[in-house]
């Protein structure tokens, strides 16, 4: 933890000079875009590029660890910065490390004022040259790390990696549910502009083309199935998955158990051997890697059997997402087998079963807390050895309930984006809330876009 005190106005010399030196992380870049105003969400090409070495991104680059050398080490805190001219010359990048270095030119009895000679360096070339003016402090402060603010960055950046991945592939052939409202429709509609999918528009037709009159969408070559109400289209929906004519079904502004009941049901010819499921696919900013947490909108009390099926069908999407080997944390209050709490014993009869062979493709372990399944510290503390403990990919919940809430505390109270996929089916299904917004229904096209065009490999082979 770092404690800064400062040096008072008295106390500096005309000379003095201080260096920091610093290396740019990704965070960093994204931090200082934002400051900059150069986001674009799901950048897929140069916009990256641009965010992370950008001119406005390297001005503010610059003047973020200037201040930072005035504000916290000379003359530190109760420093006000007055002025500043600097020059820019030179290009930063994500890996670069800048030296900065403050150097006091003048000072000024008159409000305390000094004047600093500044510079940025990447090795032998100068980024930024000039000098800032600022107001020094006269009493001693001191304040430590603890009474700084954290900022919050997604490490990462989970569905700008996924839609890149997106680019090139056909685009997938999707039957949308009912898409009565602003959100449900204008999601399909952008992932069509992005290539992802073909649309089709299943439900009552006035409805749907009112919801693109009012929100300013062109419906033009898009294809319409109209049906009377909301169980019917979920039902036609699913007939036109069985035929083939859709690779995909997307839910739109229906209940979850109208659309899954007519996919469930023994007439639409969906079901497979494996048990339905459903994933959420989370990018937490605080989080290092791509999380999934099932099941948590499809299975509402699991036993052993469905949990199974619940473990396979997240190991076969992570694998599709680009995780060859994912740790699967299998959740419940405690990390000990107690015959009392079915959740322990459950876990502890997957992992068995993942020794066996009957489960393959991933690394279980379990019981685990949440914290012990996601924080290393956490499981170092209670002395759990263990290749999933703290670095999980996919949490396995007890039930419905409990992944709910773990799902939903994430996105609302640590502003996670998630995608929501549905899997065990002959195709894979959207499921969002319906108080999803455009960009998690992008979000949510873009891992069943991956997961159609990995069945048509597989297909093929």
């Amino acid at each position: 933890m770092d404690d800064f005190t400062n040096k008072t106005f008295d106390e500096i010399q005309v000379g003095e000079t201080l260096t920091r030196v610093h290396r740019l992380s990704r965070p960093d870049m994204e931090a200082l875009a934002v400051v900059s105003g150069e986001v674009d969400p799901f950048h897929t090409d140069d916009r990256a590029r641009q965010a992370e070495d950008g001119p406005c991104a390297e001005a503010v680059a610059a003047e973020a660890l200037l201040s930072a050398l005035l504000q916290r080490r000379l003359p530190g805190p109760g420093t006000v910065i007055l002025a500043q001219d600097l020059r820019f010359a030179g290009r930063m990048r994500v890996g670069d490390e800048i030296t900065g270095t403050v150097t006091v030119r003048d000072k000024h009895v008159d409000g305390h004022r000094i004047v600093f000679d500044c510079r940025v360096s990447n090795g032998e070339h100068t980024l930024v040259s000039g000098s800032v003016t600022v107001q020094a402090p006269t009493e001693r402060i001191a304040f430590t790390g603890l009474a700084t603010p954290e900022i919050a960055l997604r490490h990462a950046d989970v569905f700008t990696r996924l839609l890149k991945r997106c680019q090139g592939m056909p685009a997938v052939s999707c039957a949308v549910v009912h898409p009565c409202d602003h959100d449900s429709l204008l999601g399909p509609l952008e992932a069509a502009r992005r290539g992802l999918i073909t649309p089709v528009l299943v439900g009552p037709e006035a409805k749907i083309r009112a919801v693109a009159q009012a929100a300013g969408a062109d419906l033009s070559g898009v294809r319409i199935v109209a049906t009377a109400h909301s169980h019917e289209a979920a039902a036609k929906a699913a007939d036109m998955a069985r035929r083939g004519e859709v690779q995909a079904l997307m839910k739109g502004s229906l209940h979850t158990d109208e659309l899954m009941g007519a996919v469930v049901s023994a007439a639409a010819g969906l079901r497979t051997e494996r048990r339905i499921s459903h994933v959420f696919v989370m990018d937490v900013p605080a989080y290092p890697r791509m999380l999934l947490i099932t099941d948590a909108a499809v299975n509402v009390v699991p036993n052993v059997r469905d949990k199974a099926d619940i473990v396979r069908n997240a190991i076969d999407l992570a694998q599709v997402l680009g995780i060859d080997t994912p740790r699967v944390a299998i959740l419940a209050a405690v990390e000990t087998v107690n015959p009392d709490m079915q959740s322990t014993v459950d876990a502890a009869m997957l992992c068995k079963m993942a020794d066996r062979g009957q489960i393959s493709g991933g690394l279980l372990d379990g019981p685990l807390a949440f914290d012990n399944a996601i924080n290393e510290a956490a499981a170092r503390t209670k002395n759990i050895t263990s290749p999933v403990a703290g670095r999980a990919d996919i949490l396995l919940a007890p039930d419905l309930e409990a992944g709910n809430m773990i799902a939903k505390q994430l996105q609302y109270l640590a502003g996670a984006e998630s995608a929501g996929i549905v899997l065990g089916a002959r195709v894979p299904i959207v499921l969002t809330s319906r108080a999803e917004s455009v960009r998690s229904r992008l979000a949510s096209t873009v891992v069943m876009a991956l997961l159609a065009d990995a069945r048509r490999h597989k297909a093929r082979a």
